[in-house]
């Protein structure tokens, strides 16, 4: 017999992370009971943990598929028009640029596709062929440093006040009733199970709180292939990223400015309120391999961990990571050449070998749902992904959606990906672990965080307080 949506008990792990809020935001636009739904994290929305709780996240029209054109599209609308998300879409357009031949082709090709996905994106993408168009969309780059460059101007584009999305999630979870679990509470250790060890019926957290409900969604992001076995289809990486404070007027020149990004050096956009402006550079990403044993593997295994920022908030980024930042910097922004860079900090992703996400039922666990793979490109996706889930959730996702996003092991390397080449182990990097102790060192060493989380426009939300008193609490676990 088919369960109403009002009777149906649903659990989301990972819940004040991107894909999960997303689930959860669908589950009750969709006419789920708010009581029925459990959102569990190990830090309040939105999860310090998660890659979503940022400064901002580049907002893009990605095409490589069917599947991307769909996505983009729905994405791009909701970020406009839903009356939830549009506060936090700053639609001040994104200028891709290149300048070795490899990567204006790849460039090229990519303009192409995008003109030639219809939904209107013919109209919103212009070549850039000339430093002079380069500069007419954005003056505040200097004609030295864009020599031989090509971009691509996308009106679509800008950026995301990212954490602050998820918050504004959160606000609509907490006010419309949903339960909240989080600390001990809220950090996954094992899948409960019917007598028959196949059908999941809940979930157990490290506190030993056990939640019962009819499906569970396991949106955890880069600790996904921590806490049960993916059979390699995923493998979590860092990205890095510094900051940098300029005066009121220098950020008023700033105001409204493209994101710029150039495949060979980074990005950065336009500064926040409080005048910071994020800086990121480009490169395949970091793993930190740990021999480990995730729920439902025959023994410990290699696997790639994250180290959470939020438990080792000294912990910055790699030597080479910090001249890499620079020299974006001083390509995109030589005028602050001399100022100093700080709140560097690695960011926590998993990528799956096609880059294309993992949302599917685990095929040994009946009523157990994956959702994770983001491969650095979902942030975008938070108005419409949680759509899709709750689709996948009631048996009717689309044909073309499944198999993009099926359960695939052993179809290709994860720990490459689309991208250049494989990621660097932290094991053989220096500069980025401190233990709580600060370093010494040049102005342009990492330092540990400097600058509240208030004011860079990140934290929790007025949901958690409250309940982080109620379950305990913060982490228990450490992987």
């Amino acid at each position: 017999m088919t369960i109403s949506r009002e009777e149906t008990k649903i659990i989301v792990v990972g819940g004040a992370g991107t894909l999960g809020s997303s689930t959860a935001l669908h589950l009750l636009r969709n006419g789920y009971t708010p009581s029925n739904i459990t959102v569990l994290d190990t830090y309040s929305i939105p999860s310090a943990q998660s890659a979503g709780n940022d400064l901002n996240k580049i907002m893009g029209v990605r095409i490589r598929n069917p599947v991307d054109r769909q996505l983009s599209s729905e994405s791009v609308d909701m970020w406009k028009n839903d009356e939830l998300f549009k506060p936090f879409f700053h639609n001040t357009g994104r200028i891709d640029c290149a300048h070795t031949p490899e990567a204006i082709e790849e460039l090229k090709e990519a303009f192409e596709a995008v003109r030639n996905a219809g939904h209107g994106l013919e109209d919103t993408s212009e070549w850039l062929d000339s430093e002079d168009e380069i500069l007419a969309k954005m003056p505040l780059l200097e004609r030295e440093q864009i020599k031989g460059w090509k971009a691509v101007f996308c009106k679509d584009g800008g950026w995301l006040a990212a954490a602050k999305a998820i918050n504004g999630i959160g606000e609509v979870l907490k006010e419309k009733g949903v339960r909240f679990g989080f600390g001990g509470a809220g950090s996954f250790k094992a899948p409960l199970f019917e007598k028959d060890g196949r059908t999941c019926i809940g979930v157990e957290t490290m506190d030993g709180t056990k939640y019962y409900g009819d499906k569970v969604v396991l949106a955890a992001g880069a600790w996904s292939p921590a806490l049960v076995d993916l059979e390699e289809q995923c493998c979590s990486k860092a990205w890095v990223y510094a900051h940098m404070q300029l005066t009121p007027e220098e950020a008023a020149e700033f105001k409204d400015a493209p994101v710029v990004y150039n495949t060979d050096l980074g990005f950065f956009f336009e500064p926040n309120e409080h005048g910071i402006i994020k800086v990121c550079d480009e490169f395949p990403g970091f793993t930190r391999f740990k021999n480990h044993q995730p729920y439902g593997a025959s023994a410990a295994k290699r696997v790639s961990v994250p180290r959470s920022h939020a438990k080792h908030p000294t912990d910055t980024i790699p030597y080479v990571s910090q001249q890499s930042i620079l020299r974006a910097r001083d390509a995109f922004l030589p005028r602050f050449k001399n100022r100093k860079m700080f709140n560097h900090a690695l960011c926590w992703c998993t990528d799956t070998a096609d880059a294309n996400l993992l949302i599917c039922e685990h095929p040994k666990w009946k009523n157990f749902i994956l959702a994770t793979g983001d491969s650095g490109h979902s942030f975008k996706l938070l108005p419409n992904i949680g759509m899709h889930i709750v689709e996948l959730i009631e048996n009717r996702l689309s044909p073309d959606l499944a198999n993009a996003w099926r359960w695939r092991p052993g179809s290709g390397d994860a720990l490459k990906s689309r991208r250049e080449a494989a990621a660097k182990d932290l094991a053989d990097l220096d500069g980025w672990r401190h233990d709580g102790v600060q370093q010494n060192g040049n102005a342009e060493k990492s330092v540990p965080i400097t600058v509240s989380m208030a004011k860079l426009g990140l934290g929790s939300s007025k949901v958690d307080e409250e309940e982080i008193v109620k379950t305990g609490g913060g982490p228990t676990v450490e992987l």
